[in-house]
């Protein structure tokens, strides 16, 4: 347990700790956030917006108010039906066909102003004017130059361009490989390239010199490519209970989008109120037909009858005759009646047998005066199963269970209705023979009568019956044309679409500075925490705490000077005054005894231990102490480079016994008290000296000579000389230096320290401003961190040095 709290402590998130990492690397933010929101302005500024526009619809319920059983029940599964059934027209490929075919939309225009390309709509300064009766080539772009004001010249460039009939709007298969073509024109001329024939018309309301900056084009569309861009519009009803449909589109241009969905709302009303006029129209049609034949017949009677009174002289009939003909008249009226009736059950069956899926063109039997109320119903309900039957064909196909069951109900619908027709057309034979009968008894008593007026009579008769008949006819006409006047269209505009109310969907500025200014904070977050997951170097004091529990007994900050004795050249820096901190800190190991024997080492070459070793010398000799420094580096010494000594004789010729002890001291010449004992020539076997009782020798006299003994060994992970020496020392140090030693060698030479048993302290080497080890890079350890005499107050002698070029300097640095 007591191994495990101190880790477990580890494992919490220091955010003051953070806090420092990330404000040392400020400039990173800056220049993210920079980048990023400059991005966001460049994507807002040059990104085609993208503008959505709504229109609403309501739907009305076409049941009349009338009740069935779900309604009753509170289940209005019908009004759903129907609401789904409208959703379907309306997102229908043939309505929005029909909408492409009333609109202008086969030339689109654009103007090019550096790098941003727009489309003009309802502003171009010129209009193109094409020629339908030929087929076209579409998607091919014209590029038009200003001339003068009365001409310009015309660029095409493009391959495989498709040709397309307007006319019957679909392509005609052919396609051009490649086209290059240029050429001059004046306004108003028709131009035929072999490709197109159009002529272009300025427009007269907009300045030509000012609408014309910029390169202009344009480009003719098929009406499919239209359809492709415009049908991705999004219908959604209000709310789940209402029956008013919200239509929306997202454009480019909003007011092309706004004009497209009004007229798409437009087309839809008035193909509804044209379903309802259907039945109107089919009357209008049938009795159409049925005038061109009697008005002749009328206009021959009328003009008979006048002849032979002419010729005659005009007489009127006695009082029994005139009853005769009366009588004859009436019949002659009833019989009128009675044929066309006839003649329209035989269309109706010739229809129904005939148009098995256009059975919405049937003529209504009240529309001709017929009130028999079962054909009248039989009638409706075959046309509004069939109507049905269209609805549901927009979003199901053939074998979809409501199809089949529609299909069966129009089935036995129409067996009973013929069923119905031909016994209506039995008895209407029947009505009919009756009335030929009774009028051939009549004819009979004509036939007593004298011959002019059975003359007379006979043309009136002629002549009535086909008034009569013309008369039904015009009358029965009349009121299809009342009722298709009063008829209103089942379906509303609520709410047209509006240009000015358009809401910009995309891009959303304020959300894309927003990300950008996340993003701009975020990557710099995650390049350092990334760096510092994937950095196998210690660079904190907590990678030194993760790995071991021994103590750290001090930082020395980074040293920019070129020597290695800055102790001894600068006595009052900064840096000379990290050393003092770490003697202060070994003096509380020592526990205050007055003679200690101080070993150096470290992991690896270049973690600093020789430099350590040299200035922690220096900083006891300063304080009056005699030292001396023991280069114990025998395979590669070179401490007497830094001190400009020889290296001829030193510790190797020592223990081989060819130089005495005093022969081998030297003077530092830099610092008084402070004396040094070279490595001496490389030995062939470095461990065996060191290991042998020489050695103990040297340390027992040097121990009597000196207060303290430096000693600076070769890397403890590369050789054991260090661990040979251990037991000759008082305080044994490992430099660990700051961005170089390695996490997993040091940890692996800690743990085998550990396992040993190995007396070992922590030296943090090598801490650069700003270089993010601890909360202030060692500040607060020893004496004047953390108490107002700090780096940059004032108090060391090279801080001025740092004022004139240390900021610029480290800035352009990390840059």
């Amino acid at each position: 347990m007591e191994n495990f709290q101190p880790y477990q402590q580890e494992e919490t998130i220091d955010l003051k700790a953070l806090f420092f990492k990330f404000t040392r690397f400020w400039y990173l933010f800056a220049i993210s956030v920079f980048i990023a929101l400059l991005v966001a302005f460049l994507f807002n500024k040059y990104t085609k917006p993208v503008y959505e526009v709504k229109t609403s619809v309501l739907i009305k319920d076409q049941k009349g108010g009338k009740m069935d059983a779900t309604a009753l029940l509170g289940l209005n599964f019908g009004g759903q039906q129907n609401l789904q059934n409208e959703i379907g027209v309306l997102m229908s490929y043939s309505l929005s066909y029909r909408t492409i075919r009333d609109m202008n939309f086969e030339v689109s225009y654009f103007n090019e102003d550096g790098f941003i390309t727009r489309e003009l709509y309802g502003t171009s300064p010129f209009v193109v004017e094409i020629d339908f009766e030929r087929p076209q080539s579409v998607s091919l772009p014209y590029l038009l130059k200003l001339i003068d004001n009365n001409n310009f010249s015309l660029d095409a460039e493009g391959e495989n361009i498709s040709v397309y009939d307007f006319k019957l709007a679909k392509p005609t298969g052919d396609k051009n490989e490649k086209v290059k073509w240029t050429g001059n024109y004046a306004f108003g001329e028709w131009i035929d390239n072999g490709f197109n024939r159009f002529r272009i018309l300025l427009n007269d309301k907009l300045d030509l010199e000012e609408a014309m900056k910029g390169n202009m084009s344009f480009v003719l569309n098929d009406y499919q490519s239209l359809l492709r861009t415009l049908r991705g519009f999004k219908i959604e009803p209000i709310n789940r209970e209402a029956s008013i449909l919200e239509i929306s589109l997202r454009g480019n241009i909003k007011e092309k989008s706004a004009e497209f969905l009004n007229k798409l709302t437009e087309t839809y009303v008035t193909r509804g109120l044209e379903n309802k006029n259907q039945i109107a129209e089919s009357t209008i049609e049938f009795i159409d037909k049925q005038l061109v034949d009697i008005q002749d017949s009328l206009q021959f009677a009328e003009i008979a009858l006048q002849d032979f009174q002419t010729k005659n002289e005009f007489m009127n009939l006695d009082f029994q005759s005139q009853n005769v003909f009366d009588y004859l008249k009436e019949l002659e009226k009833q019989k009128a009646e009675m044929l066309i009736k006839n003649k329209y059950y035989r269309s109706m069956q010739n229809y129904i047998q005939d148009n098995i899926e256009q059975l919405d063109k049937l003529v209504a039997p009240s529309a001709m005066g017929i009130e028999d109320p079962l054909l009248n119903r039989l009638v409706q309900e075959l046309v509004n199963l069939s109507s049905q039957k269209a609805e549901q064909m927009l979003t199901s196909t053939e074998k979809h269970p409501m199809i089949v069951s529609i299909d069966a109900q129009i089935s036995n619908t129409k067996r009973t209705l013929l069923e119905n027709i031909n016994n209506i057309i039995k008895n209407s034979d029947v009505a009919i023979s009756d009335v030929n009968r009774r009028m051939r008894e009549l004819e009979q008593q004509v036939s007593t009568l004298p011959l002019t007026q059975r003359l007379l009579l006979g043309y009136q008769r002629k002549f009535e019956l086909n008034d009569a008949i013309y008369t039904f006819l015009m009358q029965k006409r009349a009121d299809a044309q009342i009722t298709k006047a009063s008829n209103m269209p089942d379906n509303e505009i609520i709410d047209r679409a509006d240009a000015s109310l358009s809401e910009m969907v995309f891009p959303k500025k304020s959300l894309n500075y927003t990300i950008a200014l996340l993003l701009g904070l975020l990557i710099p977050v995650a390049y350092i925490l990334g760096r510092d997951y994937l950095n196998d170097k210690i660079n904190e004091r907590k990678d030194i705490e993760k790995i071991t529990k021994l103590p750290i007994v001090g930082q020395v900050l980074h040293s920019s000077k070129e020597t290695q004795l800055v102790v001894a050249e600068s006595p009052k820096s900064s840096i000379s005054e990290s050393f003092r901190s770490v003697r202060t800190n070994i003096d509380y190991l020592t526990q205050g005894n007055d003679k200690s024997v101080i070993l150096v080492t470290a992991d690896m070459v270049s973690a600093g231990k020789t430099f350590i070793s040299i200035n922690l010398a220096s900083i006891y000799a300063m304080y009056g102490k005699k030292t001396v420094l023991l280069g114990f580096d025998l395979r590669k010494p070179k401490i007497y480079q830094d001190f400009g000594l020889s290296n001829s004789a030193g510790l190797s010729s020592y223990f081989i016994n060819k130089n005495t002890l005093d022969e081998i001291i030297q003077p530092s010449g830099k610092v008084s008290n402070f004396d040094i004992i070279m490595a001496g020539p490389v030995p062939p076997n470095p461990a065996e000296l060191i290991a042998s009782q020489k050695c103990t020798e040297l340390f027992t006299e040097l121990r009597k000579r000196y207060d303290y003994i430096i000693i600076d060994t070769p890397p403890i992970g590369l050789v054991t000389d260090a661990y040979l020496l251990m037991k000759q020392s008082d305080v044994n140090l490992f430099v660990v230096r700051q961005g170089y030693t390695h996490k997993k060698i040091f940890e692996s030479i800690i743990k085998d320290i550990e396992d040993r048993n190995i007396p070992m302290n922590i030296l943090v080497n090598d801490i650069k401003a700003g270089g993010g080890y601890g909360y202030g890079y060692g500040y607060g350890y020893g004496y004047g961190y953390g108490y107002g005499y700090g780096y940059g107050y004032g108090y060391y002698t090279d801080e001025a040095k740092e004022k004139k070029s240390g900021f610029i300097k480290r800035l352009m640095n990390k840059i």
